[in-house]
């Protein structure tokens, strides 16, 4: 026997116009946990969608400046405290003198975080997701436009989502088991 629960609903769209007119309504009917799946990049899903900007530029912002203050605490602490050296008079620590090493952990940290925080925030890796039970789901990586919408939405009814989505032009509307 086997414990599975509702996932969400997936409904399937002919085209770009089609799942962005959808993507449009059904949050205005109410929706929140609403995604769309698409071979490319269709320009203003996401605002159709009522997607945030991503917080991604905040984290590689902050792992940057974390590379700024890492390396000039470590080149002070080398070469101002800890192994003093006067090199033709000239002060063993001076700030413009670490600019480059500055500049390089600035990009490796800000890198780190960029792959890192993509991860976390994708939620990966995640090597299977329900939504890939859908019987014509693979057609996303070709020419077929989806609209998913998650059990754990607040307006979420079995029944009046697979209807609801129907009446949108969705085609092959299922219901997906996680």
């Amino acid at each position: 026997m086997t414990n599975t629960q509702k996932w969400g609903i997936v409904a399937e769209f002919d085209s770009a116009r089609a799942i962005y007119q959808a993507a449009e309504k059904t949050t205005a009917h109410g929706y929140t946990r609403v995604d769309a799946h698409t071979p490319f990049p269709v320009h203003g899903l996401d605002k159709a969608l009522k997607q945030g900007p991503s917080p991604l530029g905040w984290l590689v912002l902050c792992g940057g400046i974390t590379g700024i203050c890492l390396a000039q605490l470590m080149m002070w602490w080398m070469n101002g405290v800890d192994y003093v050296m006067w090199v033709s008079g000239k002060t063993p620590y001076a700030w413009e003198t670490t600019i480059p090493i500055t500049f390089e952990l600035m990009v490796l940290l800000a890198g780190i975080t960029a792959v890192f925080g993509m991860f976390g925030l994708n939620k990966l890796p995640r090597l299977h997701h329900p939504i890939f039970s859908h019987k014509t789901f693979w057609r996303v990586t070709d020419d077929r436009f989806f609209l998913s919408i998650e059990a754990t939405d607040p307006k979420f009814d079995s029944v009046q989502t697979v209807r609801f989505l129907e009446s949108l032009g969705g085609k092959n509307v299922a219901v997906v088991e996680d």
